[in-house]
């Protein structure tokens, strides 16, 4: 029988005077992926960041294994190159996963020695994305993996997270995109809903919703 590896019971958080989400019950087993949805505001973000212990002021109980957290900051130090970056995570986060081996994986082999300021936003987002190679932690908490990437690092990350998945790991994603994964449970702050099945309409609404923010980074950043 899987073990669980996340276990939210009565769950239970207020911001600013506002509640969040409240009595949230969840239980993620090995091989299980959540898609965390909801809109700017509803929580998503803060929800990960109390599971790691990041943000205190919630009410409930929390169980967890070992996790790697990914939020929106990368963590990583411009002024030094791709390699030395990892190379400092891995000395906090020992695995079994080669630094070359992991940088080829995520599109980066060949721009070990180059400065991260000198990297595009998805160029960074992908260094980021290889620390995920390099760790043993068999939970994974996701924040907006999809951000600055093109559709081909998009489909990466995906692929990242069923191999993830199949390994007995389990992923929870905060996303505005559909991850569009087989079996994935979907859980909606902002509905009220306990984490199940995604819904053809709902996964139809949120690709809309995802386009329509792409487009309009896009003409912001016309000239």
């Amino acid at each position: 029988m899987p073990q669980f590896l996340l276990k939210l019971e009565h769950l239970s958080c207020t911001r600013d005077g506002r509640s969040l989400f409240g009595d949230l019950d969840l239980t993620l087993s090995q091989g299980e992926c959540l898609e965390l949805r909801g809109p700017n505001g509803s929580g998503k973000s803060t929800l990960l960041r109390a599971i790691v212990g990041l943000y205190p002021d919630i009410q409930g109980t929390i169980s967890t294994s070992d996790c790697l957290y990914w939020g929106h900051r990368l963590g990583l130090n411009g002024l030094l190159t791709a390699e030395e970056n990892l190379r400092w995570y891995q000395a906090l986060q020992p695995g079994t996963v080669d630094l070359a081996a992991a940088l080829e994986r995520v599109g980066m082999r060949g721009y070990e020695r180059v400065p991260c300021h000198q990297m595009s936003a998805g160029q960074q987002r992908r260094i980021a994305l290889a620390r995920l190679l390099l760790c043993d932690s068999t939970l994974w908490l996701l924040d907006e993996p999809f951000t600055a990437l093109d559709s081909q690092g998009q489909e990466m990350v995906r692929q990242l997270i069923v191999e993830h998945v199949q390994r007995d790991g389990a992923v929870v994603c905060a996303t505005h995109q559909p991850l569009a994964l087989e079996g994935a449970k979907v859980m909606d702050l902002a509905a009220g809903q306990s984490a199940g099945p995604a819904s053809p309409e709902a996964n139809i609404a949120l690709e809309k919703e995802a386009a329509k923010k792409e487009a309009e980074n896009h003409g912001a950043h016309e000239p």
